[in-house]
């Protein structure tokens, strides 16, 4: 039976699971070593949790194709894999979560981040609350996923993308610095425009359709619009706003990725819902140039067996959204 991903503000027993299916993700030994994914220094326990954060840092620092360019594209950013790669991300986490909770009906929650971007002041929504995520600071000293360090079982950031491009070990707290990269949120109007595909000058007839070739991270079509490097931002523009943790390639860092990669795939679900469960390119286009972002290519993981972009394109069975735009 699928399960229901619900608003997590307006859902107080979804916020209450997260958190609580975080935490014990994150005090979870998942029996891997830092060495086992080339991090240096010591080997160290890996916690379950962190085995996102490594998996996300090491898709976008794989090139697609494998000769490629990860500044071009990579296994899961700046190209048409950009929304498979996360949903599959999004559905291993909520797999473990329910694990961890014991509780097969859990449904990862998102965060709807277009009204807090219709406010004057973002930083006051609800979503940063004591009670919600906790607010800003570096580190964050508020919330569930406040740092403490005298409590070894808190909070704590174990694994960060260093400054060579490279994962490394610490220890400290979570980060956030609103406003650092971007001076606001996204709103409803530009949410909206991504999905209005009325011709030109009215809207823009290009986002009925997924993609386009050259299949670039600023390619006509709606998975840049959303990805963020067309219009108005979308996706990058959040990470940018809230910045801290969510800035680096090891954005999983932070528990709200998740809140607003959810939100990101409720959005493309509502984009399929008006042109169909469709993605492009398909298998025709050479594998010399898009090996990895093709419709039945395997999606790059360290964590097992990959599926493809096509068997991503209908989950209902497994989830739906409460509301879908």
């Amino acid at each position: 039976m699928a399960v229901v991903r619900r608003n997590i503000i307006t859902s107080p027993d979804a916020r209450d699971a997260y958190v609580e299916g975080v935490r014990r993700l994150k005090r979870e030994d998942s029996t891997l070593k830092t060495t086992a994914f080339g991090i240096p220094g010591p080997p160290a326990p890996v916690r379950t949790y962190d085995l996102f954060v490594i998996w996300h840092f090491k898709a976008m620092m794989t090139p697609v194709p494998p000769n490629g360019d990860i500044n071009i594209r990579n296994a899961a950013h700046r190209g048409p894999v950009f929304l498979p790669w996360h949903r599959f991300m999004l559905n291993l986490l909520e797999a473990h979560l329910q694990r961890v909770l014991n509780d097969s009906s859990f449904g990862l929650p998102y965060w709807d981040w277009s009204i807090d971007g219709s406010l004057p002041a973002p930083e006051t929504a609800l979503i940063w609350k004591p009670d919600f995520m906790g607010g800003q600071g570096i580190p964050v000293t508020d919330g569930p996923f406040a740092f403490n360090a005298g409590d070894p079982n808190g909070f704590r950031v174990r694994v960060e993308a260093g400054p060579t491009v490279n994962l490394r070990q610490t220890d400290r707290g979570l980060r956030r610095a609103f406003g650092s990269g971007f001076p606001t949120l996204p709103n409803a109007l530009d949410v909206g425009a991504a999905f209005n595909s009325l011709p030109a000058p009215l809207g823009d007839p290009d986002l009925a359709t997924y993609d386009f070739d050259p299949w670039l991270a600023n390619s006509r079509g709606f998975r840049s619009r959303l990805e963020g490097f067309t219009g108005t931002g979308l996706h990058n523009q959040v990470h940018r706003w809230i910045g801290g943790d969510m800035a680096p390639a090891s954005s999983p860092n932070d528990p709200v990725f998740f809140l607003h990669h959810a939100n990101v795939d409720r959005l493309w679900e509502g984009w399929m819902n008006r042109q169909g469960r469709t993605y492009l390119p398909t298998m025709s286009e050479p594998a010399n140039i898009l090996l990895g972002q093709r419709i039945d290519d395997p999606l790059v993981s360290p964590l097992g067996a990959g599926v493809t972009p096509r068997k991503t394109l209908d989950n209902t069975a497994l989830f739906t959204y409460d509301v879908v735009p």
